[in-house]
């Protein structure tokens, strides 16, 4: 699937200045999950609420590059009120496409916008951390 260079701009740029779902919440049914990168300036808390196998919320703050804000903002969009399964298969969607590896670009809605991070080694870390955050509190919430 192509798309056009400027629209990915635009989508990540709208993202990167108005991030959606970006203030965290002291709400103790909320797990948390911070990351960090050694490589740049990213330094994240993603926050999911997952009531009955269904992510009911999602949110962010902290520091964070153009690509780090805008990828995870976009994510807490595709996720919110999927089912766990469903949220799963998105983020596995989401790692092949960045990967190049095959993927349902249709599942991608927005997030198609980084298709090409994978060719840049050095963006791959920014466009997955708030990604693998949340693989992290969903692993962490099937646990319980």
């Amino acid at each position: 699937m192509e798309i056009d260079p400027n629209l990915m701009r635009d989508i990540i740029m709208d993202h990167y200045e108005y991030p959606r779902n970006h203030e965290l919440t002291n709400d103790g049914n909320y797990l948390s999950k911070h990351m960090d990168s050694e490589s740049c300036i990213d330094d994240i808390t993603v926050q999911a609420d997952i009531e009955d196998n269904v992510i009911k919320d999602v949110r962010f703050d902290g520091v964070a590059c153009t690509i780090s804000t805008a990828s995870t903002s976009i994510m807490t969009e595709l996720v919110k009120g999927k089912t766990v399964d469903q949220a799963k298969e998105i983020i596995d969607n989401y790692f092949a496409m960045i990967d190049d590896r095959p993927y349902d670009s249709d599942m991608m809605e927005e997030a198609i916008a980084f298709k090409n991070v994978g060719k840049q080694a050095n963006r791959i870390n920014c466009a997955t951390i708030g990604w693998k955050a949340l693989r992290d509190i969903i692993t962490e919430s099937e646990e319980k």
